[in-house]
């Protein structure tokens, strides 16, 4: 079954791509939730106009995608953690601390968005994290977690 997604959908493509899925998983939950149409003649000519119109407006967008990965690359992240003995972490470090550390630097990053290897930190030291900022921009940021000081 050949559908056009109306919006970004994790593992399968972005807003606009046209996918083939199997019936079932189009049938019952894609196009009941809004995320896909299906792909007929008549919508292929129509996302194929609107595409045409949109290329402009794109290239401001991956512009301004690329000076925000710019930025990202400058920043020197320290997030904070509890941590024991041999540099574990009691718990980890996950996309939602990313998250609020960028807000704290003045970036606004949605946390779907952000990807850390393995799903989430658990030593204490430096790491890299890889941030969709457009369909064809990533950015690396490196942050650095640390121990908390213990409160006596």
């Amino acid at each position: 079954m050949e559908l056009i997604l109306k919006q970004d959908v994790e593992n399968l493509g972005f807003k606009d791509d046209i996918v083939t899925v199997k019936n079932g998983h189009g049938r019952n939950f894609l196009i009941p939730q809004g995320l896909a149409i299906l792909a007929t003649s008549s919508a292929k000519k129509v996302l194929a106009e609107n595409l045409k119109q949109r290329a402009f407006k794109e290239q401001k967008l991956i512009e301004d995608a690329q000076k925000k990965a710019k930025d990202l690359a400058k920043l020197e992240l320290k997030i904070e953690a509890k941590a024991g003995a041999g540099n574990k972490l009691f718990g980890s470090v996950g996309t939602i601390d990313l998250e609020a550390a960028l807000s704290k630097a003045g970036q606004s990053i949605e946390r779907k968005a952000i990807k850390l290897p393995g799903g989430s930190v658990k030593t204490l030291g430096k790491h890299t994290a890889s941030v969709r900022l457009h369909r064809e921009v990533f950015a690396d940021v490196a942050f650095e977690v640390t121990k908390a000081k213990e409160k006596a």
